[in-house]
């Protein structure tokens, strides 16, 4: 499996336990913590996409950072 099947299957997970979660399909604390790790790893995917990146400046960074690094002979 590659990063990004892993990234759909984890998404696919949060969306059941959110909504068994919210269906209260789940004892509390269970609810509770599913609830939590659903927002947490949806606040992480937002974080990371392109529209996001450009808004906060990241878009860049690593193409800034790669450009910055000195040359074999410590020159840049």
């Amino acid at each position: 499996m590659n990063a990004q099947e892993i990234k759909t299957a984890a998404d696919g997970a949060a969306v059941v336990v959110g909504v068994a979660g919210f269906m209260q399909w789940f004892p509390p604390i269970v609810g509770l913590i599913g609830g939590v790790l659903t927002v947490v790893w949806f606040a992480i995917r937002i974080w990371e996409t392109d529209t996001v990146k450009g808004f906060t400046g990241r878009a860049n960074a690593k193409q800034d950072q790669s450009s910055a690094q000195p040359d074999g002979d410590g020159r840049q």
